[in-house]
Order: structure tokens, then C-alpha cells, then sequence
């Protein structure tokens, strides 16, 4: 079908905003006319020109726009933000036919957008592509449903399941490559916050920034329930906005934020409640066995990137047991298999 092609593109187009636009969504844009595209957008950075504005803004012959379809891989937005309601902009420009991917679940706009389109007389067809639209924007649909950030599990483990030998009395072990350590420098690009454990941050005293990819570093969170981690961590540079959840605040530090916790309850629900007050989108989990299976047994996760290292320990800490019925599909990676799971296949 003519409009998939289309919606396909703006698929394409909108990826390119990926480490950029948060908390916004990524959206493209694309407009046809006679059978040719004469324009494409995409949303650049947050607080930028949405897909819809730069599409037209691409168009040579403005004149052209009066007879021509646009494609857009979200609802245009009918509220002021940062920006004027792209709706608006659709009908001055008097584009006669709008074919949109999947409607936009923030309350501001939340299907206003397409009405505010048809009560101006303009044909809309909705829920083109509509999962893979959806698909895209997945962690802009979580934070804004279920009212909480989207979660990402990553580990690296051994091929008989372990994660390293500290309790052994070992050395710690590198199961990632230089290669597959790049790509979880991506990962962290593309969330607005990564977690780790005391013990992690102890034993690996972690930087838990981006240095091997292009993007912002995300915000930093440790667990230290009663303070125990000292200032010459990496974690405590200053270098990166850091929370420090903990029973109890102590000394100012820089770019150092402690969030109150009451560890006699559960702790998952309490942080993703406090990174949902801060506007922070998103969640990598690269913490250890214990943190990463509390998320697990609390059912708060949403993906989860287990990589396979090609040794055996044979002893040591055991990694976090997946249900297999939930992978997705393994990725191949520089000589190293990635498994990758999905809490609800199809579902936020």
C-alpha cells in the first residue's frame, strides 16, 4: 500500500532524533504529492521545530502543499508547548489529506489533534502502521500511561550463567568486548537515567557515562541505603547530575541530589515513582544480580539486553534467571550473542 511506503519512511526519518528529542517523542514527517515526496521532517531536538514544521519547511513549491498528503508517524499535536500546535499549521497551509501512525497518548493532545483536523474539513486516515509507530515511541507511551519511566535491564554474563567471581574470592572478570562495551555506551545515550547497586559501585567504581558513543550522558542513580559509598567515586565527580538513594541525606556534594527512601517497603516502585517526578523517561538497569532480579521480581521492567560472553566460570554470581518465553530475538554483535527479551511482547 501506497500509504505503509510512506509511513515507512517517517519510521525511518524519525530514529534520527533518537538521542535527542527526550522527553519529547521521535516523529517524522513526510509529504507526497502526485506520487513524489517534495518534502520530509523530522523532530530534531527537544524544544525544537516539530517533524510536521520542518516537512513544510522543506517544501521548494509551497503551492504544491493544497493538493498534497502528509505523513506523520504521531498525532500533530493541537496544544501550545515549546512550540505552536502543528495542527494549526496543517490546515493554514491547507493540506487537504493527513495520514497519521498512531495516536498521541499525552493528555494535551490525546486525539485533539486529529479533530481539531477533521472539523476543518481535512481527510484523516489514523493507525497506519500503527504498532511500529507505537513500537518507536514506546518509552514516551510508558512514562505517560503508566506513569512511570520505561526500564531497560543490561548485563553481561558467562556462558554458564555467571556474572563474576566476587564471591569467590576471585578477580573481577570483563565478559563485555571493547566492541559490545560501545554499544552499551549507546544504550546509555539513548535513556535519561542509568542505575546501579552499592555493591556494583564499590567493586567497579563505575563512570556510568558516554564516552565511547555520540549523546548526553545520563542521569547517574545509585542505591546506597546507608551511605556508604565514599566521595573519591567517579559516581561523585560532579561531572554528571547523580541521585543517591538513600535512607538518610548526608554532606552536600556536587551535582549530588539525595532521594529519600524507606527501605522497609519495596524499593523498585518508590524509585521509578521518584524518577517520574523528575521527568526522566527512561531507566538503564546495569546494576548487579541483586538489582537487576528486584526489578524482575517486582515486574517493573519493560526490555531487558543479556549478553552472552564465551567463557565458562563455572562458580561465582549467579546472573538473574529470564523466562525464555519472553525473548524476542538474539542479536549478533562482533562475535557476541545479545539475547533480547520483552516483559509483554506487543504490549507497554
Amino acid at each position: 500500500m501506497e500509504d505503509e511506503k510512506y509511513m515507512r519512511r517517517c519510521l525511518q526519518l524519525a530514529r534520527n532524533g533518537l538521542c535527542n528529542v527526550a522527553p519529547n517523542p521521535m516523529v517524522g514527517a513526510v509529504i507526497v504529492c502526485d506520487g513524489k515526496i517534495i518534502g520530509e521532517g523530522y523532530h530534531v531536538r527537544c524544544g525544537q521545530a516539530h517533524a510536521e514544521v520542518n516537512a513544510i519547511r522543506s517544501v521548494k513549491d509551497p503551492s504544491l502543499l493544497t493538493r498534497s498528503t502528509l505523513y506523520v508517524s504521531l498525532e500533530p499535536c493541537a496544544h501550545y508547548g515549546k512550540t505552536p500546535p502543528c495542527a494549526d499549521l496543517i490546515v493554514e497551509k491547507g493540506i487537504p489529506r493527513i495520514v497519521v501512525g498512531c495516536v498521541d497518548p499525552f493528555a494535551k493532545v490525546a486525539g485533539r489533534g486529529i479533530q481539531k483536523l477533521k472539523e476543518a474539513g481535512r481527510e484523516v486516515v489514523a493507525g497506519v502502521l500503527e504498532d511500529e509507530c507505537s513500537d518507536l515511541i514506546r518509552r514516551f507511551i510508558t512514562f505517560h500511561t503508566l506513569r512511570r519511566p520505561y526500564v531497560t535491564l543490561k548485563w553481561a554474563q558467562s556462558a554458564d550463567g555467571f556474572m563474576d567471581l566476587q564471591r569467590t574470592g576471585g578477580m573481577p572478570v570483563r565478559l563485555s568486548s571493547d566492541l559490545t562495551q560501545m554499544l552499551v555506551h549507546k544504550k546509555r545515550a539513548e535513556h535519561s537515567a542509568i542505575l546501579v547497586g552499592t555493591r556494583t559501585a564499590l567493586l567497579d567504581n563505575p563512570g556510568l557515562t558516554v564516552r565511547h558513543w555520540y549523546g548526553p550522558s545520563p542521569v547517574r542513580v545509585v542505591i546506597d541505603r546507608e551511605n556508604r559509598l565514599p566521595d573519591s567515586l567517579h559516581l561523585f565527580d560532579g561531572r554528571v547530575p547523580t541521585l543517591v538513594v538513600a535512607e538518610k541525606a548526608r554532606a552536600v556534594r556536587p551535582n549530588v541530589e539525595h532521594v529519600p527512601a524507606d527501605f522497609n517497603r519495596p524499593l523498585v516502585p518508590q524509585l521509578l515513582e521518584a524518577l517520574y517526578a523528575r521527568h526522566l523517561q527512561s531507566l538503564l538497569v546495569e546494576g548487579g544480580a541483586f538489582t537487576l532480579q528486584s526489578f524482575l521480581d517486582a515486574g517493573l521492567w519493560d526490555e531487558a539486553f543479556v549478553e552472552e560472553a564465551p567463557l565458562c566460570l563455572q562458580a561465582g554470581v549467579q546472573a538473574p534467571r529470564m523466562d525464555e518465553k519472553k525473548i524476542c530475538g538474539i542479536e549478533q554483535h562482533f562475535g557476541r550473542s545479545i539475547r533480547h527479551y520483552k516483559a509483554s511482547k506487543g504490549e507497554f
